[in-house]
């Protein structure tokens, strides 16, 4: 299990409604009307969970790269990180699996993806979706 040895910092998120519903943050105010896509029966129009889990994911990956970076000697300038996520059907309910694509303009491909290994494994939400979510990383030519 990976604990953190402090919390530095803490987000507060009231729900209502789930997918048809509103979530707001306390700080600063987030506020989204939730809404489930039209390809899981919803009206759409809105933000939904897995968009917000890939931005979240995507940011956060792209802040490990940042440490990956210092550690490897590998640039990072101008890099992108693009996340892909899914949601299907699993038993009764449903899973979602990760593919995450790492650009970097003008870096080796295979240093971009031993870049992007070492930030997987730096990653709070890769370490989070370990053992539990396929998550995929794959260094790209071009986006």
């Amino acid at each position: 299990m990976n604990t953190p040895t402090e919390i530095a910092y803490t987000v507060t998120s009231e729900n209502t409604g789930g997918r048809g519903g509103r979530a707001v943050t306390a700080d600063p105010e987030l506020a989204l009307d939730m809404r489930a896509p039209h390809e899981l029966g919803g009206a759409g129009g809105g933000a939904n969970p897995e968009q917000l889990f890939a931005m979240g994911y995507g940011a956060c990956f792209q802040g490990a790269m940042g440490l990956a970076a210092k550690e490897l000697g590998i640039p990072t300038t101008d890099s992108v990180v693009r996340t892909r996520v899914g949601i299907g059907p699993e038993g009764d309910s449903f899973a979602l699996a990760v593919d995450i694509e790492v650009f970097i303009p003008d870096v080796d491909l295979a240093d971009v993806q031993r870049l992007a290994d070492r930030a997987h494994e730096l990653c709070p939400y890769s370490k989070a979706t370990r053992g539990n979510v396929p998550v995929t990383v794959t260094a790209v030519s071009s986006l």
